[in-house]
């Protein structure tokens, strides 16, 4: 093999190397901010959990870097897509027949706040204290809003949905399809999970519909 051979292989190889630890620094990382919320994980307690050093974890990532990436990629797959559309949350669903591309959102991001209402609420508790964290919130909020708009004007096109104000439908859409829902109605209340799709679906649709007339 040529030097010139050798050289891009072994670059491709650091770097596939270098993603795999972060991966796995990251994925230690969801495990113990969802166990033991953000102030009490510490940085070791993440490189021991890895399986690398502590000086590994803070060469890949700050700490408050490594929360939000910790909640992106358990609730999207993803860290830092533009939108739900750009990650496994949307995968196939808007190919999908227009019969069943309601439920199916409803389902795919239902297990998206499955998988990460925990993290959500330790990122929400550490953005009260972490200016770092909190910038990434408000740029997560920002891009759910933008999701919900695309949301409803899909709905529109569809034919499924006519709402006389569609910018309060998206924003009723973000809060009834929030990690916070989830985790109130199925962690802490207990709801089968059919039951919190059946209610959530009742709740959106009469967002959907057209308001009564005089």
């Amino acid at each position: 093999m040529t030097e010139t051979a050798a050289r891009p292989y072994r670059s491709e190889l650091r770097a596939r190397q270098a993603r795999e630890t972060r991966e796995r620094i990251v994925t230690a990382s969801a495990r113990l901010f969802a166990d033991k919320g953000y102030q009490a994980t510490t940085i070791a307690a993440i490189a021991r959990e890895a399986g690398v050093s502590a000086e590994t974890v803070k060469t890949t990532a700050s700490k408050a870097e490594l929360l939000i990436a910790a909640f992106e990629v358990t609730f999207a797959g993803a860290e830092s897509a533009e939108s739900l559309t750009d990650t496994d949350v949307a995968r196939g669903v808007f190919e999908l027949p227009d019969e069943a591309f309601l439920d199916a959102v409803l389902r795919q991001i239902t297990a998206a706040n499955a998988r990460g209402h925990a993290l959500w609420t330790v990122l929400l508790g550490a953005a009260l204290s972490d200016a770092l964290v909190d910038e990434a919130l408000q740029r997560i909020l920002e891009r759910r809003r933008a999701d919900y708009r695309m949301l409803v004007a899909e709905l529109q096109r569809r034919g499924i949905a006519d709402p006389a104000d569609a910018e309060a439908v998206a924003a009723a859409l973000s809060f009834l399809l929030s990690p916070e829902s989830h985790q109130q109605l199925v962690a802490q209340s207990s709801w089968p999970e059919e039951q919190y799709l059946s209610w959530l679906r009742a709740a959106v649709l009469t967002q959907l519909s057209p308001p009564p007339g005089p």
